[in-house]
C-alpha cells in the first residue's frame, strides 16, 4: 500500500468500532434477509403483491448501501449513511403506517410492514440507532 493510501485510510472517520460494529453486523443481516426476500417473492409472486415486493427491495438497498458506508468509513460515507438512516427512518415510518391505515393496500408485508413487526421492529429502531451513532461519530471526528 502506497504512503498516501495509507495516510487516507488512517485519516479516516472510523465507524466500526464500538456500537457501530453492532450496526454493521445488524444491517449486514438485514441486507441479507431483505434481499433474499425481495428476489425470491419479485421472482416467484410478483403480481401478487408488487407495490410490496418493490419496498422490500428498496429496503434491501438501504440496507447494503448503509453497511457499504458503515464499512468504509470516512467523513463523506458517514454523511451518506446518516442521509440514508433519516431517508429509511421516514420510510419505515410512511410504510409503516400506510400498511396500520390501509392493509388492503399491501396483500403480502413489506420488510417495512407495520414498522418491522416481522423482523422484531428493528427496521424501526435501526436508523433512529443509526443516526444517534453517526451524528456522535461526526461530532468525535
Amino acid at each position: 500500500m502506497s504512503e498516501s493510501v495509507r495516510e487516507s485510510v488512517a485519516g479516516r472517520t472510523r465507524l466500526v468500532k464500538g456500537p457501530g460494529l453492532l450496526l454493521v453486523w445488524l444491517y449486514g443481516v438485514m441486507s441479507v434477509g431483505a434481499v433474499s426476500r425481495s428476489i425470491y417473492q419479485i421472482a416467484t409472486e410478483y403480481d401478487r403483491a408488487p407495490l410490496a415486493y418493490t419496498l422490500s427491495a428498496v429496503a434491501a438497498v438501504v440496507y447494503a448501501f448503509i453497511t457499504y458506508t458503515l464499512v468504509r468509513g470516512g467523513e463523506t460515507a458517514r454523511r451518506a449513511a446518516l442521509v440514508c438512516c433519516a431517508a429509511e427512518l421516514v420510510g419505515v415510518l410512511v410504510v409503516g403506517t400506510w400498511t396500520v391505515i390501509e392493509p388492503s393496500a399491501f396483500p403480502d408485508a413489506t420488510v417495512w410492514s407495520a414498522f418491522g413487526k416481522g423482523y422484531l421492529f428493528i427496521p424501526v429502531l435501526l436508523p433512529v440507532t443509526g443516526v444517534v451513532w453517526l451524528r456522535k461519530a461526526g461530532r468525535r471526528g
